[in-house]
């Protein structure tokens, strides 16, 4: 099947690296044209360039609301329509202890794993809610479902992306407007691979420890995440509304205790892999 984004526009946060980037590339496959929205200027300006007029970039902070809000007005004067919002923009966050975590690493997180998609639910709903359709995807993780699989601050904002998406779910449905997250388990990408190896380029040796923790016997990459995000973002899931779509070869299920993060250093983890 063919064409199942034909015609429709979608924005995607985070959308010049890792699942964002793959979710763009599936994206394009199917008919959509895209709006990348990143702080990666060069990596996002780059993308853009290789992909062509189908997709426009945006360099873009999610923490800040404006932002985010001239992103999806970007996408609707450049492009015409919203149909697809995917709020995916996301980093590790602070790492180590409770007692030794600062802050500000704590609020920084929280700015731009929980409050990025609540501005991004906010701005997609006022151009979808005039235009009675739409869908909004989430980017949750296993560890907003379990504890114990991620850092405290990351846990903890990725369990509020789970409530959101299920209470915006339960007020835009009226609108024709559905809301749903998925929740990648352990995906191959600069971030899991500084986390599992130390080196945020070691993606073959990442790609190596993965598979050895899942029951599918093989690691999960962006497409993968990028398909459940199609199946989302089409109409084929028009009465899936609410739901938390897992994507993490059955990890969930068996459970995952052996990241070490409340053991590491307390500094902020950001995108692919950096700290500070």
């Amino acid at each position: 099947m063919t064409g199942r984004l034909e015609g429709k526009v979608a924005v995607v946060t985070g959308g010049a690296s890792g699942i964002g980037e793959g979710t763009v590339r599936r994206f394009l496959e199917e008919g959509a044209r895209c709006v990348i929205g990143d702080l990666q200027g060069e990596r996002g300006s780059e993308l853009a360039r290789e992909l062509g007029a189908e997709t426009l970039f945006v360099h873009a902070d999610v923490s800040d609301e404006a932002q985010v809000a001239d992103l999806v007005r970007q996408a609707v004067a450049h492009f015409g329509r919203l149909d697809c919002m995917v709020n995916n923009a996301g980093i590790l966050g602070a790492v180590g202890p409770i007692a030794q975590t600062e802050t500000a690493a704590w609020q920084r997180t929280m700015d731009v794993l929980l409050n990025s998609v609540f501005y991004g639910i906010k701005h997609a709903a006022r151009v979808m809610i005039a235009q009675r359709s739409g869908t909004i995807i989430n980017t949750t993780s296993t560890a907003g479902l379990r504890a114990g699989l991620g850092p405290h601050a990351y846990t903890t904002a990725k369990h509020g992306v789970v409530g959101l998406t299920q209470s915006a779910a339960t007020e835009l449905g009226r609108h024709q407007i559905r809301v749903n997250a998925i929740a990648p388990g352990a995906t191959v990408s600069a971030l899991t691979a500084y986390v599992s190896t130390g080196d945020a380029s070691a993606l073959d040796e990442a790609s190596r420890r993965i598979a050895r923790k899942v029951p599918l016997g093989r690691p999960g990459y962006p497409q993968d995440i990028a398909n459940a995000a199609l199946y989302l973002a089409s109409d084929e899931s028009g009465w899936t509304n609410g739901a938390v779509l897992v994507v993490d070869a059955g990890g969930e299920v068996i459970g995952d205790r052996n990241h070490r993060y409340f053991e590491m250093d307390s500094e902020i983890v950001q995108e692919a892999g950096r700290k500070t």
